[in-house]
């Protein structure tokens, strides 16, 4: 797709977002100019599902973004041996999934001396091939990773059913909208329910109807991904 459009596409997904809803653009396999068009366009987060991936990326334009202003998130699933590099990475992980996981991050990042920004996870539809905590467990994460003084719980994140009728995806985001609501009154100085990441490609629309403040658009952007087996050999986070 010509930088043209991709600006032209973001321009027109931004007009269709109420103001309190962020556009993350989901920019696996896509190429350095592909994203600096849609900066351009008027992107402000940046989505990447594979540490190296976002590595690379972070060589090529990584300066040009900073002086943008531009946020870069992990919003695919994180292995615990890539915790490191990706503190030093991104600005959020959208994919925290596990306690191990999370003293993992907690360890790096005392390491660095910083501090991270991360959602929980949620398998909102249980589904045995997608990564995220179950609804019922939930909670008990939160509480866990609450105790952990560099990690700042600033919401969920969920993914709902890929393709498909998107309408099919509301009772998963409403459910993951319920949980979001009752973690809001939480009483830890680390936890704040304040980004809600929900919706993509086809259902981004219903997902902000059911109260996400954070979509994460790749398609609808870029067009179709290229062919990429480099970075694939983990849980699909698609976009």
């Amino acid at each position: 797709m010509e930088t043209t459009d991709i600006k032209k596409n973001v321009q027109n997904i931004l007009q269709t977002l109420p103001p309190n809803v962020t556009l993350v653009a989901a920019a696996k396999t896509r190429t350095g100019d592909e994203v600096k068009a849609a900066v351009e366009g008027g992107v402000k987060v940046l989505g990447h599902n594979y540490v190296q991936e976002a590595e690379q990326m972070h060589e090529e334009i990584g300066e040009w973004t900073e002086s943008r202003d531009v946020k870069w998130h992990m919003i695919g699933h994180l292995q615990r041996n890539k915790a490191k590099k990706a503190i030093s990475l991104f600005d959020m992980i959208e994919t925290l999934d596990s306690f191990r996981l999370a003293k993992k991050l907690q360890k790096e990042c005392e390491k660095a001396d910083k501090t991270m920004d991360v959602l929980i996870e949620v398998n909102s539809g249980e589904e045995s091939n997608k990564t995220g905590v179950t609804p019922e467990f939930v909670k008990e994460l939160v509480h866990k990773v609450s105790e952990l003084d560099r990690l700042y719980i600033k919401g969920l994140m969920t993914m709902g059913p890929i393709g498909g009728n998107p309408e099919n995806a509301r009772p998963y985001f409403r459910l993951t909208k319920q949980l979001f609501d009752e973690l809001s009154n939480s009483p830890k100085d680390n936890v704040s329910m304040e980004t809600l990441s929900m919706g993509m490609s086809n259902s981004y629309l219903q997902a902000v109807e059911e109260g996400a403040t954070l979509v994460r658009i790749g398609t609808r952007l870029f067009g179709p991904r290229a062919c990429m087996t480099q970075f694939s050999n983990q849980p699909k986070h698609n976009s």
